[in-house]
């Protein structure tokens, strides 16, 4: 079934904050050394997918560059920020509590890591769902943890998540096997890393950094990568 692994990812992040949310409530110092525990762990994981590919650095800062542009321009952050405060008046009736932090810090976390791009792709190309399961598995457990420090809005932002991973899906599904070569890929989930890191800083309590606005370039590195080899080419024949 087309985008099975999208859906069961989606209702699992939901599912997740529910559980979270029952638990009882932790004193605000337990939840503020959490917190920061937490935000080491996703500068770890961050970390870590943008040191794996070291041949594209050029790549990568353009596509930050470009990507900062054209996020400043849209104003991403904004918009998620507005869309999560239409969310905590909507739903004060059945929860009493801040939304909008929780849904951007969710809707980021569990859109930029390479699984769902990677699982995304596979769920058009081939119609696997394995690589989104396991997503869903570690998705659910990471809800968990972040609803009891952050309410609410972390499950909230299964409906981003879904949208974006069918999106992507559905692209992958008529772009063929262009999104499926490894080196794009790679490409792809070192620039994610960066976006991670800072997804990392802002939970920490930095300077605050809109890393939604930086988002468009994790569509501009694909992009990027496949012309890179024309591009080369043709400058080299100039010369």
């Amino acid at each position: 079934m087309f985008l099975l692994g999208t859906i069961v990812d989606a209702l699992s992040i939901l599912v997740g904050s529910l559980i979270g949310l029952a638990f009882p409530r932790i004193p605000d110092r337990m939840k503020d050394t959490v917190m920061k525990g937490l935000s080491l762990c996703v500068m770890l994981i961050g970390l870590s997918m943008a040191l794996g590919d070291s041949s594209d650095d050029l790549i990568i800062i353009v596509s930050v560059v470009l990507g900062a542009v054209v996020g400043e321009w849209i104003n991403i952050d904004n918009a998620l920020l507005r869309f999560g405060h239409w969310m905590e008046v909507h739903v004060q009736k059945l929860y009493k509590g801040p939304i909008a932090e929780g849904f951007v810090s969710g809707t980021l976390l569990f859109c930029v890591g390479s699984m769902a791009i990677v699982g995304s792709i596979q769920d058009g190309l081939s119609g696997s769902h394995r690589t989104l399961f396991a997503k869903s598995v570690l998705d659910m457990f990471s809800s968990i943890v972040f609803s009891t420090t952050l309410g609410f809005g972390v499950g909230l932002s299964a409906i981003p998540v879904f949208l974006y991973q069918g999106a992507i899906a559905l692209i992958s599904h008529l772009a063929g096997n262009v999104l499926n070569a490894p080196d794009v890929i790679a490409c792809i989930t070192a620039t994610g890393g960066l976006l991670i890191i800072g997804i990392g800083f802002n939970m920490y309590g930095f300077k605050k950094i809109a890393v939604a606005n930086l988002l468009p370039a994790i569509a501009f590195a694909p992009v990027l990568k496949v012309c890179s080899p024309h591009v080369l080419h043709a400058f080299h024949a100039l010369s």
